[in-house]
């Protein structure tokens, strides 16, 4: 069964599968404008971190489906709540037992999923974790014997609504089908095997660790660290690639780095001593893409363009937000990148800064990633905008129909007639040469006037961008469409009512504005480089398929492998099985056939921090 007829059997599943949210939808638009106004406003006086530190909250250890067995299997999986059919098709490969992939073979399940944040869209609410997140994972993994861990961090869209829903969903030691969650606060740490730790970090809606978090970690995390340890740290978005536009984007991780991971407060002589443990990967979501930068070591070629070789003893940055929202795209993705940069106003930072590159291996690629951008602006595409977001054609209608109105108001007391229709009727071929020319340089002003301020600052011709360019935009298209009503004046008969004249001229603004409007919004949104309007690139699209999550291997050598998985197109036929558990009898959908995975890349290796221990100070036993 296809998608509607899932979505009619809502009450037999237990929740109701969602659509994809569609961004530029007004309502979207403007609702998800008003969550974010609200919690930048209040933001300071709703942060539940501070009341969290009242919290008990201990370190979490990570499940082994054998308990003889030497290596864990961990998932991560981020930017995941969105529309039914991708999110389901995630969590389907991520409950399945077993994974073909083809090259390293048949992959298990991990006995750690680790949401990296975002697990609901378009804001947060209690509805919405249940149809969104809940649902499909539930449906995906109904039980387990070994009850793999499930841990996760909030994103900006569980912000919303204060961290209200995220702590009940996930704070609670509930279980979330086969998955049980055991943490208390929005962030954890986790003791792995051979000397491993996975930390998450809430960083969201300021730059500063606060005091909770930060003796948390302080507590549970750095006296336990010796020399050799590694550690994985986990965070709500990617700072290190908005440290190229921001530099001090990346400050808070690096502190983290340098104060609970790298050295600790001996409290007995008041002084800071060195854990000998080192952060050898950062793992994100936030960005709905994959994109890896690696470590360049002393001995690599120099150059930003130059590839770097696999290396085990290269600490990795990964992006990975493919579990279930609009694909991103990469092609404006930094190729190097020194952190902390120079311009950091950190005053304890690393100097010089380690220097990172991006890996060849994006998805989508740099190629693919500029071909499905332009698809907002392309008719012929599945994901033009208004085909798209048909609320958002509508929308641009109604503005051109305004506009038409007040530019024809304009035009009668030019032409000095007191009425609009009967200043179109007795238009002549200059008005009509004259509305085109106007139309034209409305068009064009835009133009000229990025190009100059781009001369002027940067001594190089610049795209346009910015409000005042919409604005223009949609101008034209208003004049574009006056000319088009004034051809039809000079046409249609003098004999017309007045009344039905104009209802047919706004009926025709009203099209062109929808189908012009539109395409001159998408055309700004595409020319667009950085900002919002450049996310709408993608986000406008609300593609379905290109999903994935990344799949790591922590073998009994201490090596940890990384293998990037994608599902190049989600499922779209479904089947409903019934299951029976302790709280009755209940269906759950199945894709049919079960999601194809790929490798995006080969897999990457990790080595464990090479450090040696120091005899003079033996490290904690596991568990104290």
């Amino acid at each position: 069964m296809d998608f509607a007829e899932l979505r009619g059997r809502a009450e037999e599943l237990g929740f109701t599968p969602r659509e994809p949210v569609r961004w530029l939808a007004p309502k979207e638009l403007a609702r998800t404008a008003v969550k974010v106004g609200l919690a930048a406003v209040f933001a300071g006086y709703s942060d539940k971190r501070e009341i969290q530190g009242a919290l008990e909250a201990g370190l979490l250890r990570a499940p082994a489906a054998d308990p003889d067995a030497e290596e864990l299997w961990i998932d991560f999986a981020a930017d995941l709540g969105d529309g039914f059919e991708a999110t389901a098709s995630v969590a389907a490969a991520l409950g399945a037992d077993r994974l073909a992939v083809e090259g390293p073979g048949p992959l298990p399940r991990g006995s750690l999923l680790v949401l990296g944040g975002d697990q609901v869209y378009p804001v947060a609410s209690a509805a919405a974790y249940e149809d969104r997140m809940k649902g499909p994972y539930r449906a995906a993994l109904p039980s387990a014997a070994d009850r793999p861990l499930m841990v996760a961090l909030p994103g900006n869209h569980d912000w919303y609504d204060g961290l209200t829903a995220f702590l009940r969903m996930f704070a609670q030691e509930n279980a979330i089908g086969g998955w049980q969650t055991r943490q208390t606060r929005s962030y954890f740490a986790v003791q792995l095997p051979q000397r491993w730790w996975l930390v998450g970090l809430d960083s969201q809606l300021g730059s500063y660790v606060d005091d909770p978090q930060r003796r948390y970690f302080e507590t549970h995390l750095s006296p336990r660290l010796c020399p050799g340890d590694s550690v994985i740290v986990c965070s709500a978005e990617p700072t290190w690639v908005r440290s190229d536009e921001r530099p001090d984007a990346f400050n808070s991780l690096h502190w983290f780095d340098r104060t609970i991971v790298r050295t600790r407060f001996d409290r007995t002589t008041g002084t800071r001593e060195e854990t000998g443990a080192a952060i050898r990967l950062w793992l994100t979501g936030d960005k709905h893409h994959y994109a890896r930068y690696a470590e360049r070591l002393p001995d690599d070629v120099a150059g930003a363009d130059a590839i770097l070789p696999p290396d085990p003893r290269r600490r990795q940055m990964v992006t990975c937000g493919l579990g279930g929202a609009y694909l991103s795209s990469t092609h404006r993705l930094p190729k190097a990148l020194p952190l902390p940069p120079d311009a950091s106003r950190m005053r304890a930072k690393d100097r010089p800064p380690t220097a990172f590159a991006l890996a060849q291996h994006t998805y989508p690629d740099a190629a693919e990633s500029r071909a499905l951008a332009r698809g907002i602006a392309e008719p012929w595409s599945r994901y033009w905008l208004p085909r798209r977001n048909p609320g958002f054609a509508v929308l641009a209608g109604a503005v051109q129909t305004v506009l038409v109105l007040l530019l024809s108001g304009v035009f009668a007391l030019a032409e000095g007639r007191h009425h609009p229709v009967g200043a179109l009727r007795s238009a002549g071929a200059d008005d009509v040469l004259g509305l085109l020319c106007t139309s034209a340089a409305l068009f064009l002003l835009p133009f000229v006037i990025g190009w100059w301020r781009g001369l002027l600052r940067e001594r190089r011709p610049r795209a346009p961008s910015g409000p005042v360019v919409a604005v223009l935009f949609q101008a034209a298209v208003a004049a574009a469409a006056l000319t088009v009503a004034v051809a039809i004046a000079r046409a249609v008969p003098t004999s017309w009512n007045g009344l039905v004249f104009l209802a047919v001229l706004l009926v025709v603004a009203a099209v062109i504005g929808a189908l012009l409007g539109s395409q001159f919004f998408a055309l700004w949104v595409l020319w667009t480089h950085r900002g919002l309007p450049a996310e709408w690139q993608m986000s406008g699209q609300s593609m379905d398929d290109r999903k994935g999550f990344l799949r790591m291997r922590l073998g009994p050598d201490g090596a940890l492998t990384l293998y990037p998985l994608a599902l190049d197109r989600t499922c779209r036929d479904w089947k409903v099985e019934d299951v029976e558990d302790a709280e009755g009898v209940w269906r759950r959908p199945v894709p049919d056939p079960a999601p194809t995975v790929r490798l995006i890349e080969e897999p990457v290796v990790i080595a464990r921090h090479a450090r040696r221990p120091d005899p003079d100070r033996p490290c904690p036993e596991p568990g104290r």
